[in-house]
Protein backbone atom coordinates (compact mmCIF):
# COMPACT_ATOMS: atom_id res chain seq x y z
CA UNK A 1 0.00 0.00 0.00
CA UNK A 2 1.24 3.19 -0.92
CA UNK A 3 2.17 5.75 2.00
CA UNK A 4 -0.10 8.70 2.11
CA UNK A 5 3.14 11.78 2.85
CA UNK A 6 1.47 14.72 4.79
CA UNK A 7 1.00 17.50 2.86
CA UNK A 8 3.83 20.43 3.59
CA UNK A 9 2.42 24.04 4.78
CA UNK A 10 2.77 25.76 1.78
CA UNK A 11 1.12 22.61 -0.57
CA UNK A 12 -1.78 23.34 2.17
CA UNK A 13 -2.28 26.26 1.80
CA UNK A 14 -2.68 26.53 -1.82
CA UNK A 15 -5.33 24.33 -1.72
CA UNK A 16 -7.17 26.36 0.78
CA UNK A 17 -7.36 29.20 -1.27
CA UNK A 18 -8.18 27.40 -4.41
CA UNK A 19 -11.14 25.76 -2.57
CA UNK A 20 -12.03 29.31 -1.43
CA UNK A 21 -12.32 31.13 -4.48
CA UNK A 22 -14.11 28.20 -6.03
CA UNK A 23 -16.84 29.25 -3.57
CA UNK A 24 -16.20 33.08 -4.17
CA UNK A 25 -16.39 32.19 -8.08
CA UNK A 26 -20.24 31.75 -6.87
CA UNK A 27 -21.14 34.83 -4.98
CA UNK A 28 -21.94 36.47 -8.31
CA UNK A 29 -24.55 34.09 -9.75
CA UNK A 30 -25.76 34.47 -5.83
CA UNK A 31 -26.05 38.04 -6.14
CA UNK A 32 -27.90 38.28 -9.20
CA UNK A 33 -30.58 35.94 -7.91
CA UNK A 34 -30.69 37.57 -4.61
CA UNK A 35 -31.21 41.27 -7.17
CA UNK A 36 -34.10 38.85 -9.33
CA UNK A 37 -36.10 38.73 -6.24
CA UNK A 38 -35.94 41.91 -5.03
CA UNK A 39 -37.35 42.75 -8.44
CA UNK A 40 -39.59 40.28 -7.97
CA UNK A 41 -41.47 40.19 -4.71
CA UNK A 42 -41.66 43.93 -4.76
CA UNK A 43 -44.31 43.97 -1.49
CA UNK A 44 -41.05 43.12 0.79
CA UNK A 45 -38.73 45.16 -0.71
CA UNK A 46 -38.70 49.10 -0.15
CA UNK A 47 -35.94 50.84 -2.85
CA UNK A 48 -36.34 54.07 -5.57
CA UNK A 49 -38.42 55.45 -2.43
CA UNK A 50 -38.30 58.04 0.37
CA UNK A 51 -35.93 56.90 3.24
CA UNK A 52 -37.75 55.63 6.06
CA UNK A 53 -37.76 55.83 9.31
CA UNK A 54 -35.10 54.33 11.90
CA UNK A 55 -36.32 51.94 14.27
CA UNK A 56 -33.05 52.32 16.10
CA UNK A 57 -33.62 56.44 16.01
CA UNK A 58 -37.37 55.58 17.19
CA UNK A 59 -35.97 53.99 20.40
CA UNK A 60 -33.57 56.49 21.12
CA UNK A 61 -36.49 58.51 21.30
CA UNK A 62 -38.53 56.98 23.92
CA UNK A 63 -35.76 56.79 26.32
CA UNK A 64 -34.78 60.32 25.61
CA UNK A 65 -38.51 61.05 26.38
CA UNK A 66 -38.67 58.42 29.45
CA UNK A 67 -35.88 60.87 31.00
CA UNK A 68 -38.60 64.02 30.93
CA UNK A 69 -41.92 62.29 31.71
CA UNK A 70 -39.65 60.47 34.41
CA UNK A 71 -37.07 63.14 35.09
CA UNK A 72 -34.21 61.52 37.54
CA UNK A 73 -35.23 57.76 36.57
CA UNK A 74 -33.18 56.46 33.87
CA UNK A 75 -30.13 59.51 33.68
CA UNK A 76 -27.05 58.61 35.24
CA UNK A 77 -25.92 61.90 36.43
CA UNK A 78 -28.00 63.41 39.52
CA UNK A 79 -30.63 66.04 38.82
CA UNK A 80 -31.10 69.24 40.84
CA UNK A 81 -33.46 72.11 41.03
CA UNK A 82 -30.85 74.15 40.11
CA UNK A 83 -29.77 72.14 36.93
CA UNK A 84 -33.58 71.39 35.83
CA UNK A 85 -33.63 74.06 33.58
CA UNK A 86 -30.59 73.08 31.49
CA UNK A 87 -31.18 69.29 31.55
CA UNK A 88 -34.83 69.47 30.27
CA UNK A 89 -33.88 72.45 28.10
CA UNK A 90 -31.25 70.18 26.48
CA UNK A 91 -33.73 67.12 26.56
CA UNK A 92 -36.39 68.69 24.61
CA UNK A 93 -34.13 70.23 22.05
CA UNK A 94 -32.75 66.61 21.76
CA UNK A 95 -35.92 65.37 21.18
CA UNK A 96 -37.21 67.93 19.22
CA UNK A 97 -34.23 67.22 16.23
CA UNK A 98 -34.74 63.74 16.32
CA UNK A 99 -38.85 63.37 16.53
CA UNK A 100 -38.97 65.67 13.68
CA UNK A 101 -36.59 64.13 11.73
CA UNK A 102 -38.58 60.75 11.59
CA UNK A 103 -41.56 62.23 11.52
CA UNK A 104 -40.41 63.94 7.92
CA UNK A 105 -39.12 60.43 7.00
CA UNK A 106 -42.18 59.20 8.25
CA UNK A 107 -44.89 61.53 6.03
CA UNK A 108 -42.21 61.51 3.20
CA UNK A 109 -42.52 57.55 2.93
CA UNK A 110 -46.60 57.80 3.26
CA UNK A 111 -46.47 60.49 0.13
CA UNK A 112 -44.67 58.63 -1.93
CA UNK A 113 -46.96 55.31 -1.09
CA UNK A 114 -50.15 57.07 -2.03
CA UNK A 115 -48.62 58.72 -4.88
CA UNK A 116 -48.94 61.92 -3.71
CA UNK A 117 -46.61 64.94 -4.02
CA UNK A 118 -44.58 65.63 -0.86
CA UNK A 119 -44.09 69.64 -0.44
CA UNK A 120 -43.44 70.54 3.52
CA UNK A 121 -42.46 67.05 4.98
CA UNK A 122 -39.92 68.58 6.97
CA UNK A 123 -41.87 71.78 7.77
CA UNK A 124 -44.67 69.24 9.10
CA UNK A 125 -42.09 67.40 10.91
CA UNK A 126 -41.17 70.24 12.71
CA UNK A 127 -44.99 71.30 13.52
CA UNK A 128 -45.94 67.95 14.74
CA UNK A 129 -42.91 67.16 16.81
CA UNK A 130 -43.42 70.84 18.49
CA UNK A 131 -47.57 69.54 19.31
CA UNK A 132 -46.29 66.37 20.60
CA UNK A 133 -43.97 68.34 23.16
CA UNK A 134 -46.84 70.52 23.77
CA UNK A 135 -48.33 67.09 25.51
CA UNK A 136 -45.52 66.35 27.77
CA UNK A 137 -47.03 67.96 30.98
CA UNK A 138 -50.03 66.39 30.58
CA UNK A 139 -48.82 62.65 29.49
CA UNK A 140 -46.76 63.42 32.96
CA UNK A 141 -50.02 63.87 34.81
CA UNK A 142 -51.95 60.16 33.23
CA UNK A 143 -48.22 59.02 33.59
CA UNK A 144 -48.60 59.97 37.53
CA UNK A 145 -52.08 58.23 37.89
CA UNK A 146 -51.00 54.94 36.01
CA UNK A 147 -47.83 54.24 38.68
CA UNK A 148 -49.88 55.31 41.82
CA UNK A 149 -52.58 52.63 40.34
CA UNK A 150 -50.38 50.04 40.30
CA UNK A 151 -49.12 50.62 43.67
CA UNK A 152 -52.91 50.99 45.00
CA UNK A 153 -53.71 48.04 43.01
CA UNK A 154 -50.71 45.61 43.93
CA UNK A 155 -49.67 44.98 47.53
CA UNK A 156 -46.64 43.08 46.40
CA UNK A 157 -45.97 46.72 45.75
CA UNK A 158 -43.17 48.72 48.35
CA UNK A 159 -42.58 52.15 46.56
CA UNK A 160 -43.56 54.01 44.08
CA UNK A 161 -39.67 54.18 42.41
CA UNK A 162 -40.24 50.35 42.23
CA UNK A 163 -42.88 50.59 39.99
CA UNK A 164 -41.57 52.91 37.63
CA UNK A 165 -37.60 51.35 37.24
CA UNK A 166 -39.35 47.66 36.91
CA UNK A 167 -42.68 46.90 36.40
CA UNK A 168 -43.19 46.12 32.70
CA UNK A 169 -46.76 47.19 32.40
CA UNK A 170 -45.50 50.80 33.49
CA UNK A 171 -43.02 50.65 30.30
CA UNK A 172 -45.75 49.32 28.01
CA UNK A 173 -48.08 51.85 29.15
CA UNK A 174 -45.87 54.53 28.50
CA UNK A 175 -44.54 53.91 25.35
CA UNK A 176 -48.45 53.65 24.08
CA UNK A 177 -49.35 56.60 25.53
CA UNK A 178 -46.68 58.19 23.62
CA UNK A 179 -47.54 56.70 20.64
CA UNK A 180 -51.10 57.24 20.87
CA UNK A 181 -50.54 60.94 20.95
CA UNK A 182 -48.57 60.85 18.13
CA UNK A 183 -51.25 58.59 16.33
CA UNK A 184 -54.05 61.16 17.08
CA UNK A 185 -51.68 64.09 15.54
CA UNK A 186 -51.94 61.14 11.98
CA UNK A 187 -48.43 60.39 12.21
CA UNK A 188 -47.58 57.36 9.81
CA UNK A 189 -45.47 54.20 11.07
CA UNK A 190 -43.82 55.92 14.38
CA UNK A 191 -46.99 54.88 16.51
CA UNK A 192 -46.70 51.37 15.33
CA UNK A 193 -43.07 51.12 15.53
CA UNK A 194 -43.13 52.32 18.74
CA UNK A 195 -46.08 49.85 20.32
CA UNK A 196 -44.24 47.07 18.74
CA UNK A 197 -40.90 47.79 20.19
CA UNK A 198 -42.40 48.00 23.65
CA UNK A 199 -44.23 44.09 22.94
CA UNK A 200 -41.37 42.84 22.04
CA UNK A 201 -39.72 43.96 25.38
CA UNK A 202 -42.35 43.31 27.66
CA UNK A 203 -45.14 40.48 25.87
CA UNK A 204 -47.70 43.47 26.20
CA UNK A 205 -49.13 44.77 23.15
CA UNK A 206 -51.33 47.73 23.05
CA UNK A 207 -52.42 49.12 19.43
CA UNK A 208 -51.68 53.00 19.43
CA UNK A 209 -55.33 53.58 18.13
CA UNK A 210 -56.91 51.88 21.52
CA UNK A 211 -58.33 54.58 23.59
CA UNK A 212 -57.38 54.64 27.36
CA UNK A 213 -58.77 56.33 30.29
CA UNK A 214 -56.93 57.65 33.86
CA UNK A 215 -55.48 54.98 36.76
CA UNK A 216 -55.10 52.43 34.25
CA UNK A 217 -52.64 49.18 35.61
CA UNK A 218 -51.70 45.90 34.03
CA UNK A 219 -51.38 43.11 36.80
CA UNK A 220 -48.03 41.51 35.98
CA UNK A 221 -48.85 41.93 32.01
CA UNK A 222 -47.23 39.40 30.06
CA UNK A 223 -49.69 38.10 27.23
CA UNK A 224 -51.84 41.49 27.10
CA UNK A 225 -53.16 41.98 23.68
CA UNK A 226 -55.79 45.32 23.51
CA UNK A 227 -56.84 46.13 19.91
CA UNK A 228 -57.30 48.72 17.86
CA UNK A 229 -60.69 50.43 18.33
CA UNK A 230 -60.97 49.47 21.94
CA UNK A 231 -62.45 52.05 24.51
CA UNK A 232 -60.98 52.02 28.08
CA UNK A 233 -62.60 53.70 30.70
CA UNK A 234 -60.50 54.99 34.02
CA UNK A 235 -59.33 53.17 37.20
CA UNK A 236 -59.48 49.49 34.84
CA UNK A 237 -57.58 46.62 35.82
CA UNK A 238 -56.35 44.02 33.59
CA UNK A 239 -54.45 41.18 34.31
CA UNK A 240 -51.75 38.76 32.41
CA UNK A 241 -53.38 37.22 29.24
CA UNK A 242 -56.19 39.47 28.90
CA UNK A 243 -56.97 39.54 25.39
CA UNK A 244 -59.77 42.51 24.00
CA UNK A 245 -59.99 41.97 20.17
CA UNK A 246 -61.68 41.45 17.10
CA UNK A 247 -64.74 38.35 16.75
CA UNK A 248 -64.53 38.73 12.87
CA UNK A 249 -63.19 40.29 9.98
CA UNK A 250 -65.98 42.11 8.04
CA UNK A 251 -64.81 42.16 4.02
CA UNK A 252 -66.22 44.06 0.92
CA UNK A 253 -67.27 42.27 -2.23
CA UNK A 254 -63.42 41.89 -3.68
CA UNK A 255 -63.10 39.96 -0.18
CA UNK A 256 -60.45 42.29 1.32
CA UNK A 257 -60.75 43.69 4.38
CA UNK A 258 -63.08 46.20 5.36
CA UNK A 259 -60.49 48.89 8.30
CA UNK A 260 -61.64 50.97 10.39
CA UNK A 261 -64.76 49.95 11.69
CA UNK A 262 -64.98 49.55 15.45
CA UNK A 263 -64.18 46.02 15.90
CA UNK A 264 -62.76 45.85 19.74
CA UNK A 265 -64.50 45.82 22.98
CA UNK A 266 -65.26 49.01 25.31
CA UNK A 267 -64.32 48.71 28.94
CA UNK A 268 -66.45 51.40 31.00
CA UNK A 269 -64.88 52.81 34.27
CA UNK A 270 -63.81 50.50 37.24
CA UNK A 271 -64.34 47.24 35.11
CA UNK A 272 -61.14 44.61 36.58
CA UNK A 273 -60.50 41.80 33.94
CA UNK A 274 -59.25 38.65 35.46
CA UNK A 275 -56.30 36.19 33.46
CA UNK A 276 -56.62 35.32 30.56
CA UNK A 277 -60.34 36.31 30.00
CA UNK A 278 -60.98 36.47 26.44
CA UNK A 279 -62.97 39.62 25.14
CA UNK A 280 -64.21 39.41 21.43
CA UNK A 281 -66.06 42.46 19.33
CA UNK A 282 -67.49 45.29 19.76
CA UNK A 283 -69.50 44.54 23.02
CA UNK A 284 -69.93 46.74 26.31
CA UNK A 285 -68.52 45.38 29.72
CA UNK A 286 -70.30 47.87 32.03
CA UNK A 287 -69.25 49.98 34.22
CA UNK A 288 -67.89 48.27 37.64
CA UNK A 289 -68.31 44.77 36.19
CA UNK A 290 -65.65 42.24 37.44
CA UNK A 291 -65.00 39.25 34.64
CA UNK A 292 -63.65 36.34 36.19
CA UNK A 293 -60.39 34.57 34.76
CA UNK A 294 -60.60 32.06 31.50
CA UNK A 295 -63.78 33.59 30.25
CA UNK A 296 -64.77 34.04 26.80
CA UNK A 297 -66.92 36.63 26.47
CA UNK A 298 -68.58 38.10 23.13
CA UNK A 299 -71.75 39.67 24.22
CA UNK A 300 -72.86 43.05 26.18
CA UNK A 301 -72.07 42.74 30.16
CA UNK A 302 -74.66 44.86 31.98
CA UNK A 303 -73.06 47.29 34.88
CA UNK A 304 -72.29 45.37 38.19
CA UNK A 305 -72.33 42.58 36.84
CA UNK A 306 -69.42 39.17 37.93
CA UNK A 307 -69.21 37.05 35.16
CA UNK A 308 -67.61 33.39 36.21
CA UNK A 309 -66.93 30.06 34.82
CA UNK A 310 -68.64 27.66 36.85
CA UNK A 311 -66.42 25.84 39.76
CA UNK A 312 -64.90 22.76 37.77
CA UNK A 313 -64.94 19.60 39.79
CA UNK A 314 -61.76 18.48 41.02
CA UNK A 315 -60.95 14.62 41.99
CA UNK A 316 -58.92 13.97 44.73
CA UNK A 317 -57.20 10.71 45.17
CA UNK A 318 -54.64 9.25 47.99
CA UNK A 319 -51.70 8.28 46.05
CA UNK A 320 -50.88 5.15 48.13
CA UNK A 321 -53.94 3.10 47.26
CA UNK A 322 -52.09 1.53 43.56
CA UNK A 323 -50.19 0.01 45.92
Amino acid sequence: MDEIKPLMTGDRCEIEIDFVEGYRSQLPQVVEEIIQSIQEERSISHFNSALIPSKESVIEILEDLRDLLFPGYYRKQEIHTYSLGYQIGSGVNRVFEKLASQIARSIRHECRRLNSLCTRCLDRGQGEALAFLKKIPQLRKFLAGDVQAAYDGDPAAKTLDEIIFSYPCILAITVYRIAHELHVQGVPLLPRIMTEYAHSITGIDIHPGAVIGKDFFIDHGTGVVIGETTQIGDRVKVYQGVTLGALSFPKDSQGNIIRGRKRHPTLEDDVTIYSNATILGPVVIGARSVIGGNTWITRDVPPDTIVTIEQPGLSYRNGNEDK
